[in-house]
């Protein structure tokens, strides 16, 4: 790969000093309109591109906005990234996505490397794994913009957009109550996050409101992943009294669950009733669709970017702020 010009090789060429080649590159008025023109013409003819990092840094502004998921390749999150980038872009911000990979070191040289590239803000869905929050922390103290969505940790003075997780777990069971469920299972995520502990919480909470005991035998943690549901619904199954519904805390989860009992002879929703959570594309285009809370990644991604844009330039006044958005129950076949 060739080497990329410099104000260097322009001086070369010219027989100029950089200092000069890169004053009539800016414009400066101490330079002659000759001088520029022939500076200008030979910096085409050598391909020269300024380093736009270097002039952003010099002028104490990169219009970089950096973004951390989990994974890219799970539609709510590409969703939330397609929301953000929609706010931000009119705006003359660029966004920079990176992934965790649900793994705390790598959320920490990410924020590292963001912090090191002089990023204007950071939005964040949390890993997995992630405990000690001293990358986070160091953000608040270098006075940028730090916003969590969907996951986030209780850090002071740091705004959030959420779902509300509580709610979406209570409707979820509460949905499967009325339609006379009594055996209601509940594929749990790693509970370790507040947003599977939560709707975990909304599960039980359904139960005990409408006088129904809580039976840890129909509880399963699982990964968000087919692979696991369809083991946690062959253990559900085998049990002397198996269920008559699952509200799972991950379509995927739900996803496994239905490609199994298909395999096995059950009919959806007739012998089993199964509610997701997510709401993913592929839901509604299941043999059955599959029922599933809705979670507006598109809207949490853009109030996420508008918490940016409130906060940016504003370090003294900055104002910690919390959006939780409300739960949407999207009832198809599979529970109906």
């Amino acid at each position: 790969m060739a080497n990329k010009t410099t104000i260097y090789d322009i001086a070369n060429e010219l027989n100029l000093t950089a200092a000069t080649v890169s004053r009539a590159l800016n414009n400066n008025p101490r330079i002659s309109k000759a001088t520029k023109k022939l500076v200008l013409e030979t910096a085409r003819e050598l391909n020269y591109e300024p380093n736009k990092l270097a002039l952003a840094l010099k002028k104490g502004k990169s219009n970089n906005v950096g973004v951390v998921v989990p994974y890219i390749n799970h539609s709510f999150f590409s969703t939330i990234i397609r929301g953000i980038e929609e706010e931000l872009h009119p705006k003359g911000y660029h966004v920079i996505i990176s992934q965790s990979h649900e793994e705390e070191d790598r959320e920490g040289q990410t924020i590292k490397s963001l912090l090191n590239a002089q990023v204007e803000g950071i939005l964040i869905s949390v890993s997995r794994s992630t405990r000690n929050t001293e990358h986070l922390d160091e953000v608040v103290q270098k006075g940028i913009p730090l916003v969590f969505f969907d996951r986030k940790k209780d850090i002071s003075g740091v705004s959030s957009v959420i779902f509300d997780d509580y709610q979406g777990g209570y409707q979820a069971t509460k949905h499967l109550i009325e339609l006379g469920c009594s055996r209601i299972a509940h594929f749990s995520g790693d509970r370790s996050l507040e947003i599977y502990q939560d709707r975990y919480l909304g599960y039980l909470s359904a139960l005990k409101d409408h006088g129904k005991e809580p039976d840890q035998d129909l509880v399963f943690e699982i990964r968000s992943t087919a692979e696991d549901g369809i083991q946690a619904i062959k253990s559900l199954m085998a049990l002397k009294n198996p269920p008559d519904a699952i509200f799972s805390s991950t379509d995927y989860g739900a996803l496994g669950a239905i490609t199994w009992l298909k395999n096995n002879g059950f009919k959806i929703p007739a012998d089993i009733r199964v509610v997701g959570f997510s709401n993913e594309p592929f839901t509604e285009f299941m043999d059955p669709p599959i029922s599933s809370m809705d979670q507006s990644p598109l809207e949490m991604g853009r109030k996420a970017a508008q918490m940016f844009l409130e906060q940016v330039g504003q370090n003294s006044k900055r104002k910690e702020k919390r959006i939780v958005l409300p739960p949407n129950l999207i009832v198809r076949e599979s529970s109906s």
